[in-house]
């Protein structure tokens, strides 16, 4: 049973290592979002588990932490160098779809700031890898269609995003978390505000027929919510 968590993270490992070849081999964007979505429910189902079962152990935060390079850091840093490298055919910027590899090497950074900070047991510090992953999964699909309009301005503006999101990711700017611990509005009115939010977001989208543009705008509304919050506080 103690090995139950570390099995489904081992899950999370190749559901990451799956979304890589999806996209590097077959240049699937929905495949690799399917793989990297699956691997966002095992990293939540191996955390789940662990305390469920009591089952804390160093190896099972290393292989984690591994994990979440790949299926977070690599998988998502591999769709954005396919975009660019597509979307930069023709131009004269040979060599620049390599810096989608920036990905994985700040969130590296950030997981291993994670792993080393206590003061992010109730929120977090910077942008959580797996909410960036979940951006970068959904923003790149839903502009791939219309990209060869001007390509010049999208590229720009992926890697101008790129690298805000890397900065992001480890900054010690506070950014809150989904953990509740009771129901109350009080204690909770940022969690509750993100999830109304995402709601009539993923409604109003999915019935333009545009739902994966929805879930790259919860990222950034809750990057937006964070920063509020932030600003009530200080006030």
């Amino acid at each position: 049973m103690k090995n139950i968590p570390n099995l489904i993270t081992c899950l999370n490992l190749l559901a990451g290592c799956m979304a890589c070849v999806m996209i590097l081999k077959y240049e699937n964007f929905s495949g690799a979002f399917i793989f990297i979505v699956l691997a966002s429910i095992f990293d939540f189902l191996d955390g789940f588990a662990a305390r469920l079962l009591k089952a804390y152990s160093k190896l099972g935060a290393e292989l984690d932490s591994l994990a979440d390079v790949i299926s977070f850091g690599m998988a998502p840093g591999c769709v954005i160098y396919a975009y660019l490298n597509s979307a930069t055919q023709g131009l004269s910027f040979s060599g620049l779809p390599f810096i989608a590899f920036l990905l994985p090497i700040f969130s590296a950074i950030r997981l291993a700031k994670f792993n080393t900070d206590t003061r992010q047991t109730d929120s977090f510090l910077g942008l959580p890898v797996p909410a960036c992953a979940l951006f970068w999964i959904s923003f790149i699909p839903t502009i791939l269609p219309y990209t060869h309009r001007n390509p010049s301005i999208y590229v720009a503006s992926v890697v101008g995003l790129l690298i805000i999101f890397c900065l992001l990711m480890v900054s010690e700017i506070p950014m809150f978390s989904l953990k509740f611990k009771n129901f109350g509005w009080k204690d909770n009115k940022w969690s509750y505000s993100l999830i109304l939010f995402s709601i009539v977001i993923i409604i109003l989208f999915s019935a333009l027929k545009m739902f994966l543009l929805s879930i790259s705008l919860i990222i950034i509304g809750f990057i937006i919510l964070s920063f509020i919050k932030n600003k009530s506080s200080e006030s």
